[in-house]
């Protein structure tokens, strides 16, 4: 029994429950027809294409864009707070979707990305749904979106050409982030690199609909003329610093989980990069070969996920072949060669969250010239501290260049603190610059004071 009830107390949001609680609430073949899917907002710019291809299926899905401090204190109010920053980010969205009025309640469920391991969002599910039955709605069904398939449901089911669409899409939401990041702070006309973004966006939504776009054929012809549109852009030729955002997969992408990071450096006047979404799910299946060869284990899996991986290149390839009519966009690595990077910080069995990805990333940005990086890192992910904070020693010896600053997300958080951290980060930057090319580095307290950061970061 729930210690509340157990022992006479009042029942606390986040109180422990009794296991039945957790049972679900079956999504049925009618709720398909009348009911809203709510899903919090993960990656902005892949979740447009994502929903587009649940409504292809039949799904009505829609994004909770909320953001700010109420929704931040619903996500607290029904969780407890010691749970990771990234679950009281997208609970908060979710539950708070249910109760502002824009939604009927009754017509409506959750749905949650499962990886499956050790990560604390395995557990978001149940989290969900105690919250729910504190809240007196246990009537609404919260999905399980993984490829492991934890759960079923007689009207909820992704079907394999549905899983394929879906991850097609992220090719295409990767292509519009890669363009996006190099082309917005340099562009000559404010909001050109917007427009082209949308435009994409409607265009790519409209052949899902049409059931186009997610050919090899379509897909190699819509990326080439992605790329041309954002090579069209009219930009100026400026210096900026270059900045690399690695760290847990939310924080990293959720402006709201990250509090505007792209908007501020854009403010600094920084050119920035993060890496694609597409690579989380080669992780994901690369891993099952690490897997057989540590542990042991079914053969089978290894060969599926492998011809996975081998599908998923192919994709990354025609992204790559895209690009190269235009020198000027920065390529991003094959899928190997990150494995090879990865391998030179940390062992490839290291898998738990971002896993060896996250210092493979960073040490592809600054072979890339982003050698200021920014590793965020969200409150309570034990993995991501051990593969972010844990790896920057080696990382600064593999790359003494580098200037690797670690930031801090959490519900109390300070943006303001958050912001002068990446601010000291940047006059560190202009420093290495200055020393680089010969230029005046006479100490001054203010120089004094972010050498004294930069040995404290490096130790």
């Amino acid at each position: 029994m729930g210690l509340g009830k157990a022992q006479g107390l009042p029942l606390t949001p986040y109180a422990i429950l009794p296991n039945e609680v957790t049972q679900n609430m079956d999504f049925t073949k009618e709720m398909k027809e009348t009911y809203t899917i709510i899903c919090p907002d993960i990656f902005p710019t892949h979740m447009e294409l994502i929903s587009e291809v649940f409504r292809m299926y039949g799904y009505q899905l829609v994004i909770a864009k909320y953001e700010g401090k109420a929704v931040i204190d619903t996500g607290l109010k029904y969780m407890h707070n010691d749970m990771c920053y990234p679950a009281i980010c997208m609970v908060g969205q979710q539950i708070y979707a249910l109760t502002c009025g824009d939604f009927d309640p009754h017509k409506s469920a959750l749905i949650q990305f499962q990886t499956g391991g050790g990560c604390r969002a395995s557990n978001y599910i149940c989290l969900l749904r105690k919250a729910l039955h504190n809240m007196g709605m246990d009537y609404v069904p919260v999905l399980s979106l993984s490829f492991s398939r934890f759960e079923k449901y007689s009207g909820f089911n992704i079907t394999p050409r549905m899983m394929m669409a879906g991850l097609r899409s992220l090719v295409y939401g990767d292509m519009l982030l890669l363009l996006k990041n190099q082309t917005l702070p340099y562009e000559t006309n404010p909001g050109d690199t917007d427009r082209v973004v949308h435009k994409w966006i409607a265009e790519i939504s409209a052949q899902f609909r049409r059931r186009k776009g997610m050919s090899s054929r379509d897909m190699k012809r819509n990326l080439a003329a992605m790329a041309k549109d954002f090579h069209d852009i009219p930009r100026e030729k400026k210096h900026l610093r270059k900045v690399g955002i690695v760290g847990e997969i939310y924080v990293k992408y959720s402006s709201f989980g990250n509090n505007g990071l792209e908007k501020f450096l854009l403010s600094q006047d920084c050119e920035y990069m993060v890496p694609g979404v597409l690579g989380f799910f080669q992780f994901f299946f690369s891993n099952a070969a690490t897997d057989y060869r540590y542990y042991g284990g079914k053969k089978s899996k290894k060969l599926v996920c492998g011809i996975a991986e081998n599908i998923f290149a192919g994709w990354e390839q025609s992204l790559i072949d895209a690009l190269k009519p235009y020198p000027e966009f920065v390529t991003p690595s094959p899928f190997s060669h990150l494995k090879k990077l990865g391998e030179r910080v940390i062992d490839p069995g290291v898998k738990m969250g971002e896993g060896w990805l996250l210092p493979a990333e960073a040490a592809e940005l600054i072979e890339q010239g982003y050698n200021n990086i920014i590793c965020a890192q969200p409150f309570g992910c034990l993995p991501n501290h051990i593969v972010g904070k844990g790896t920057i020693r080696r990382l600064r010896e593999l790359y003494p260049d580098a200037n690797i600053f670690p930031v801090d997300y959490d519900a109390g958080a300070s943006k303001v603190n958050q912001e002068n951290r990446v601010k000291l980060m940047l006059a560190i930057a202009d420093e290495i610059d200055a020393k680089k090319s010969g230029k005046n580095t006479a100490e001054t307290p203010q120089t004094r004071n972010t050498e004294i950061a930069h040995e404290t970061v490096r130790t």
